[in-house]
This record gives C-alpha cells, structure tokens and sequence, in this order.
C-alpha cells in the first residue's frame, strides 16, 4: 500500500488524525491520539507513506511525523518518504 499525507490537511489535532483515520482505513476503534497511532503503524503490512510539506506542518503534525519516523525503525515493512 502507498499513502500519500498533505500535512496542509492536517490543521489541528482533531482534523490531522480524522485525515489520518481515512487515509490509512483505520479501524472505528482508533483512539485518535498519538499513541494509539504508534499502535497502529508499527502493526501495519508494507505500507509506502509519502509526506509532502513536512516543512510547512503545524506543530502537532510535527509531532506526528516523530511517531512515523518511531514506528518505521520499529516496523521494517514501513517505509517513509519526505517530498518537499
């Protein structure tokens, strides 16, 4: 799977894991909150994540790129990709 994220879609807390929930098909049960990401994406197949305007992100997307970046050293089949 490659996933394509727009941190310009993720203004705030509540909008950047609702984007996140639909983006990845997370499951009703996602807890929307930074651990519960972790949570899934070290648990998730072999996944492309592409990530534009990383430079331009609010400071709580900032905060979920450190998640990605924790997950994949965890999760092999989880590649990220910085496109600016």
């Amino acid at each position: 799977m490659k996933v394509k994220l727009d941190t310009y879609q993720m203004i705030d807390r509540e909008d950047a894991h609702e984007y996140l929930k639909n983006k990845f098909q997370f499951p009703d049960y996602y807890g929307r909150n930074l651990d519960a990401l972790y949570d899934l994406l070290t648990e998730m197949d072999e996944t492309e994540v592409v990530i534009v305007h990383r430079d331009e992100a609010c400071a709580y997307c900032k905060r979920i790129l450190q998640v990605f970046m924790a997950a994949s050293r965890i999760n092999a089949g989880l590649v990220l990709r910085i496109v600016e």
